[in-house]
């Protein structure tokens, strides 16, 4: 039986007129991951109109899609054999059944940033793989590595070695992206690979509640560029050919596209790839503020002259705000002399950042304008730079595969493949230790440990066993 494709990997829905609408990311997997909404959006859409005359967009899709990349990765998932009897299995299930990994695959779109071989995508397209394949518009092929991922942002970062430069795409400026000014979305949707859209830019700095992770951005452009799965990771580029965003989502009754898509904007994109090659960690700069749009029921409670800015809901203690003067009630107008008028706007803003930054806030107090200047902090509460875990570590980690999972009957876990200088050596872990606890939480990819070591402040408990079945735990210190 021919296999059934499905196309959806990461649902959201949301109230349109009436009928219901979806929030998808656009690659090209076999099974969904379904995400409920609780309190639905409104979504609008957008026309797509002919292109003016006098609009060449030839020279930036050729110049484009030599440096838009097609993505397949591969990655096991469990399954279950048959009894053999379908009418027994479908009732009852097989008690005899054994657990047996299946090869999955998935694909979507990258975009090449430098001419020695890094790559950006979104974080969904190559999230759990256990390979990455890389091929270039002209067929050649080339396997990847991981660099670092920001699930936050959706955001990965691949890397290729080459002895040949390969074709790139120059950064764009999405800050300076009017409403209305055409772009293409270049990418590979349904495997068709080198697709190349037009459309106009519909909206800026919107917000579909569609990232995970755990102090998430959204700030993403929307356009009427036509985006289906495969299109993740893509290429947004400007009539020039710059690279203005990251194609990442679409809405749709369907599964395909419906009228609009979302990009993650480069002034977001491209600090998050600095960082990554640089740390190895996205290095998150904190204001320390809850916020809410100003819509006009509040500004006739606040007594405010416009409906602009963000409401101040709370400041954190010992944050970057509060330091810097800034109170609850207060009304954020601008940060380094750019206008926020949405919660989306400010993070943007603030996520270009790095921890010891200073920023330039504007803000009405009591309808007077007030001035601050907010040292960033990180997300453990200073301002210096955060260290990638693994560094922090001293190791290098890979994965359990499926043998070692049934051999030691556990669920998932990291194996130590490599000790050097680091915590994990002072502790007195080996080669051959199988992490599968940091801190009472089960850990079992790359990421889910970084991100509990990132959040670990004084001991950390390593609990996990050998691959001859012995079981032991480590403590150590982060300081």
């Amino acid at each position: 039986m021919k296999k059934f494709q499905n196309i959806i990997a990461a649902v959201l829905l949301a109230t349109v007129g009436g009928f219901t609408a979806i929030l998808i990311y656009t690659n090209y997997i076999e099974k969904p991951k379904v995400v409920t909404i609780t309190e639905p959006r409104a979504v609008q859409y957008a026309n797509l109109p002919s292109a003016p005359q006098g609009v060449d967009l030839t020279v930036a899709a050729e110049n484009s899609v030599k440096a838009v990349v097609h993505i397949q990765t591969e990655f096991q998932q469990q399954g279950y054999s048959s009894s053999g009897n379908p009418f027994f299995d479908f009732f009852f299930g097989d008690p005899y059944g054994q657990q047996e990994p299946r090869t999955q695959q998935a694909s979507g779109s990258g975009v090449i940033i430098s001419p020695d071989g890094y790559i950006v995508t979104n974080n969904h397209v190559i999230e759990r793989s256990d390979r990455i394949k890389i091929i270039l518009n002209d067929k050649r092929e080339y396997e990847a590595k991981l660099v670092g991922t920001d699930p936050n942002t959706d955001i990965a970062l691949l890397k290729v070695e080459t002895d040949e430069d390969l074709p790139t795409i120059r950064w764009g400026d999405s800050d300076n992206l009017k409403l209305g000014e055409w772009v293409l979305a270049v990418g590979n949707p349904f495997n068709l690979t080198s697709t190349v859209t037009a459309g106009i830019v519909s909206a800026k700095a919107r917000s579909i509640r569609i990232i995970g992770g755990q102090l998430p951005i959204e700030s993403f452009i929307q356009t009427d560029a036509a985006v289906n799965p495969g299109n993740s990771g893509g290429a947004l580029v400007n009539t020039r050919g710059d690279l203005v965003g990251i194609n990442t989502a679409i809405a749709s009754r369907t599964g395909s596209y419906s009228g609009y898509s979302f990009a993650v904007p480069v002034s977001i994109v491209r600090k998050v790839v600095d960082d990554l090659k640089e740390f190895g960690e996205v290095q998150r700069a904190i204001l320390g503020v809850t916020i809410q749009n100003v819509n006009a029921e509040l500004a006739k409670e606040l007594k405010l002259d416009k409906v602009e800015g963000v409401y101040v809901d709370g400041v954190v203690e010992n944050g970057a705000a509060i330091e810097a003067g800034i109170k609850e009630g207060d009304i954020i107008l601008s940060v380094n002399n750019v206008n926020v008028n949405t919660t989306s706007e400010l993070q943007e803003q603030i996520s270009k950042h790095r921890p010891g930054d200073e920023v330039k806030i504007k803000a009405i107090r009591n309808q007077k304008e007030k001035h601050f200047t907010a040292t960033l902090r990180n997300t453990k509460g200073g301002t210096g730079i955060v260290k990638n875990a693994l560094t922090v570590l001293g190791a290098e980690l890979k994965e359990v595969d499926q043998k070692l999972k049934e051999d030691l009957n556990i669920r998932g876990g990291l194996l130590v493949t490599n000790v050097y200088d680091g915590k994990l050596k002072d502790a007195g872990i080996k080669e051959g230790y199988i992490i599968t606890h940091v801190n009472k939480q089960h850990v079992s990819n790359i990421q889910e440990i970084k991100e509990e070591i990132k959040t670990s402040s004084g001991g950390v408990l390593i609990e996990g066993l050998y691959k001859n079945g012995e079981e032991a735990y480590y403590v150590f210190s982060l300081e």
